[in-house]
């Protein structure tokens, strides 16, 4: 199986502020080449392109290709999950919107502190399993956004779990919050499989700053920025996927011209890239991967990773007399909430995997744009 894994929640788009405004040409002619290139891994999820994910890959993938020459994961949202039956109702959705027949993959959705307790309220291993006895599912597993204690004590409780996904990279690797290094040694420790979500950070290893970008190039010309991070997620011990949310075919071709022969990352560039974490460090305000966690159920309909990403960009132009980002935020308000809009209910704090301040950092957004 190639380590490169098609990620569905940054498919690509015919309008950027319209997630189910979907690229269907494209798309299909993505599945295909991918397909066609020996790749075969596809991972959606139930809440992705506002609920469409699972849907569209239906068109794109499950009706136009043989069921046994592709692997789709798709996940169980445990922040959505009330009572058990719930479970049986979303599994159900899920099979009728893709045409699947079965998942290959199957993951509880986001677990943390709060998710895992709803988890074990209502026992939804135990349901996972069931459809696993059933054969619905393949490969029982979860993502997981919290710390590598929590981690260690959810494997510990469910040695059933033949897999994790977490969220590697090398700009996270070090970071107390997000500890993707000490939550990757967890679950190698107990000897699981690892899927890696986010190597590219949401697109922040893909425009890294210009000083980072040249001591790439300097030591391998011809490689494409965001291919240092994919790569260095792909050559850890116990990685058997690396996901990536490509939204063009550019992004795709590039991924499969270094990821159809891999080659581990030799030692000189993975130090390279460390090096370019800390530049990176240095100029981002906001470390948002645009998830899109924090969107849904906003009281106030605020665009918040639209907003993040426009004000990081304000931050690294700053010297500049004029920048754009003013007049997209702009834009962005005339349909949705502006960032002063937030009444501090703090729910999108609850769903944030990089538990970012989201309440104070827009509150600095405001006084950026809202002049």
């Amino acid at each position: 199986m190639k380590k490169l894994g098609f990620g569905c929640m940054r498919l690509p788009l015919l309008d950027q502020n319209n997630q189910k405004s979907f690229d269907m040409p494209q798309l299909c002619s993505m599945v295909d080449a991918f397909l066609e290139r020996g790749f075969t891994y596809f991972d959606t999820a139930y809440m992705y392109h506002d609920f469409e994910s699972e849907r569209v890959m239906k068109q794109a993938l499950i009706e136009r290709h043989p069921r046994e020459t592709f692997l789709l994961a798709t996940k169980l949202p445990t922040m959505f999950l009330k009572e058990v039956p719930d479970m049986e109702r979303i599994f159900s959705e899920q099979l009728e919107k893709t045409g699947a027949g079965y998942f290959d993959y199957y993951l509880l959705h986001c677990l943390n502190e709060e998710n895992y307790a709803t988890v074990q309220r209502l026992n939804a291993f135990d349901f996972c399993m069931r459809k696993k006895q059933e054969g619905l599912i393949r490969r029982l597993g979860f993502s997981f956004h919290d710390s590598a204690a929590l981690l260690d004590k959810i494997l510990t409780e469910h040695p059933e779990t033949e897999f994790v996904q977490l969220q590697l990279n090398y700009l996270d690797w070090d970071n107390e919050t997000v500890q993707s290094r000490k939550c990757y040694e967890v679950a190698k420790k107990h000897g699981k499989d690892i899927i890696v979500m986010e190597p590219v950070k949401g697109g922040t290893l893909a425009k890294v700053p210009e000083q980072a970008e040249q001591l790439l190039k300097r030591y391998a010309p011809a490689h494409s920025v965001p291919s240092w991070a994919i790569r260095f997620a792909a050559s850890l011990d116990n990685v058997v996927m690396v996901l990536s949310g490509m939204s063009s075919m550019e992004q795709l071709q590039d991924n499969m011209s270094y990821m159809e022969q891999f080659q581990p990352m030799k030692p000189e560039e993975i130090d390279l890239c460390m090096q370019v974490r800390d530049i990176i460090n240095g100029t981002i305000a906001v470390p948002c991967t645009a998830c899109r966690y924090c969107v849904e159920g906003c009281p106030m309909q605020i665009p918040i990773p639209d907003y993040f990403a426009l004000y990081n960009a304000e931050l690294q132009e700053v010297e500049k007399p004029f920048t754009v980002q003013q007049t997209y935020y702009e834009n962005l308000t005339r349909q949705y909430g502006k960032a002063s809009d937030c009444v501090a209910c703090r729910q999108c704090e609850q769903h944030c995997p990089q538990h970012i301040s989201i309440v104070e950092n827009l509150k600095k957004v405001a006084e950026t744009f809202e002049v």
